[in-house]
């Protein structure tokens, strides 16, 4: 159950001195607590006695007051600093997620949910800050204020009667903890039905339109009413775990009062304990009912807690498969090789890419088409450093890829994806991306060479048009040419474009492509699309099928020779002249 606070004891080390003064305050706190009932208990018996001057009165007075201010500024100050280190520790490791998220390669997405991975840095952090918390709290309360109050009840009054009214405590931890083991296994389940409900609202809102123009929204909620049905079970066979421990707690409590009142009765009768000693002890006795509360909520919070540190670190724990070399290297230029390179996905049954022979210059432009399902994504990945290189060599200037690192390739790179993924911000924001401290002449420049000038003119607000939840207010094209102006302010030694350019018309994709050729010379450029087009103007062309290159060479050439190539470019004039 503690495995939980081992596991965190490098945060404690951290802020060993925080911690160390709150449970200091927090044990000068629970003495102070059990003084005002032994005042109590004289006080009765000094009355009973007749003992009792106005003096004495006023001095017992006197000494509640000032045992309810050190009480309350002691409390404070233990509170602060407990809670506040909990919002640190959540802080912390929602920082290592961040840094996590950001670091790991696209396979990893692949394979985990965006949904599950939003739980995890939510709910799971919120149940880990719990721990350190509240789980710190009731830690100290379920034992050292437990035994400081035993402590009192034994020395200040008796021994007997505190040994027969503690009888049943044992029983009540030997339950709980059983229930406890129950909680860890039902909460884990309960926050894995959370992270794939999480994951199917994203999705639904991610694709709206969709769901709209096939009149899906009442199977969707249909949908999504089952699965949060099955969230509420699973949370509810927490719950009622849960629910089980105060109501245990009282039943334990109210033994012990029987016993307390029937055998301190019998004492006082003996006159071992006087009156004023029995009333104290069922005062302590009443004081016991947080503590032995805690002790449920301390099995309860700290199997939540383990739970969630244990999905959280399953996260951090794992190993990107595209770390970086440790002895890696500068690249001089960006000459890019292929030398019969052969790649296959983590997840595939079958060879992606086969034997691929490519060389691409210092200001060349190559140009990459093929039937769908081709392998033309895959090869750019392999440039982008997305994946392990499988066989072969990947060079950049003249440097393996491998001994290279991500940064380092990246940072050379100005990459449109065929996603054309914006964020929801303005679109002057999302094309600073590329450069954050461009200038204004830049990005002018770069919506220039986008082609995007004239619907920047047309927009609301703009540069500062709000572009929705991933673009979702503006068209196809807008997006497509936001992400070419974002990649080009960057001025980068190499430019991929990932079929970005299918979303506009053909005199558009004509101007960009120019703009291409007039501003990029001596940089490089990789085209991957569907529109041969966009290409004729390479140095290079390659044409895949299945993952290999089955014609290149230029857009002359290729048109000479039966094929792939010439059977495409036949349809697409035949296409325009129709048009």
């Amino acid at each position: 159950m503690f495995n939980v606070l081992f596991k965190l004891s490098w945060f404690f080390k951290q802020e060993k001195k925080r911690y160390l003064i709150a449970v200091l305050l927090l044990l000068i706190a629970n003495v102070v607590e059990i003084l005002p009932p032994w005042l109590i208990g004289k006080t009765i018996d000094a009355i009973t006695l007749g003992t009792l001057t106005t003096r004495r009165f006023y001095e017992i007075i006197a000494a509640f007051v000032a045992l309810i201010i050190i009480g309350y500024l002691i409390n404070y100050a233990w509170r602060f600093l407990l809670f506040n280190g909990s919002q640190i520790l959540e802080s912390l490791m929602r920082r290592k997620l961040m840094a996590k998220f950001l670091s790991m390669s696209p396979g990893y997405y692949e394979k985990n949910r965006t949904g599950d991975l939003m739980a995890r840095a939510t709910n799971d952090l919120s149940a880990i800050r719990q721990t350190v918390g509240f789980g710190i709290l009731t830690l100290i309360d379920s034992t050292t204020y437990l035994v400081t109050i035993i402590l009192m009840m034994g020395f200040a009054i008796s021994w007997k009667l505190t040994l027969f009214a503690m009888l049943p405590l044992p029983l009540l931890a030997i339950i709980e903890q059983r229930l406890g083991k129950m909680i860890h296994k039902r909460y884990t389940i309960s926050q894995d039905a959370f992270g794939d409900m999480n994951d199917d609202v994203l999705e639904s809102i991610e694709g709206i339109r969709v769901t709209r123009a096939f009149a899906q929204e009442d199977n969707l909620n249909r949908r999504f009413n089952r699965m949060t049905t099955d969230v509420v079970d699973k949370f509810m066979a927490v719950e009622k775990l849960d629910a089980l421990f105060k109501p245990l707690t009282i039943i334990v409590t109210m033994v012990s009062f029987i016993i307390a009142l029937g055998y301190g009765s019998v004492l006082v009768n003996r006159g071992e304990i006087s009156i004023g000693d029995l009333i104290a002890f069922n005062v302590y006795l009443n004081m016991m009912v947080w503590p032995m509360f805690a002790i449920g909520l301390l099995f309860n919070i700290m199997q939540r807690g383990n739970a969630s540190l244990d999905r959280v670190m399953e996260v951090l724990d794992t190993d990107d498969i595209m770390a970086d070399s440790v002895d890696s290297l500068v690249a001089p230029d960006h000459h890019v090789s292929f030398d019969t390179v052969n790649f296959k996905y983590p997840s595939s049954e079958k060879t992606n890419l086969k034997a691929v022979n490519i060389e691409l210059g210092v200001g060349e432009t190559l140009g990459i088409v093929g039937p769908t399902g081709s392998g033309k994504t895959t090869l750019i990945r392999q440039i982008l450093k997305e994946y392990p290189v499988g066989e072969g060599h990947i060079t950049l200037g003249g440097i393996n890829i491998g001994q290279l690192t991500k940064r380092q390739v990246r940072e050379k790179i100005g990459y449109v994806s065929q996603e054309n993924i914006l964020f929801s911000r303005s679109v002057r924001e999302n094309i600073l991306f590329g450069k954050p401290d461009a200038s204004e002449v830049e990005i002018a420049r770069a919506i220039e060479l986008a082609s995007f000038t004239e619907d920047v003119k047309r927009l609301p607000q703009g540069l500062d048009t709000l572009v929705g939840e991933k673009g979702i207010a503006i068209s196809g094209g807008q997006k497509q040419r936001i992400s070419i102006a974002r990649a080009m302010i960057k001025n980068p030694d190499i430019l991929i474009l990932d079929d970005s350019l299918s979303a506009v018309d053909a005199k558009t994709e004509t101007a960009i492509i120019g703009h291409i050729q007039q501003s990029r010379q001596g940089k490089t450029t990789i085209i991957s699309t569907h529109r041969l087009s966009a290409v004729q103007h390479a140095d290079l062309i390659v044409v895949l099928a299945n993952g290999e290159i089955i014609q290149q060479g230029t857009h002359a050439s290729l048109i000479s020779q039966q094929g792939w190539y010439l059977e495409q470019f036949n349809r697409q004039q035949l296409r325009e002249e129709e048009r």
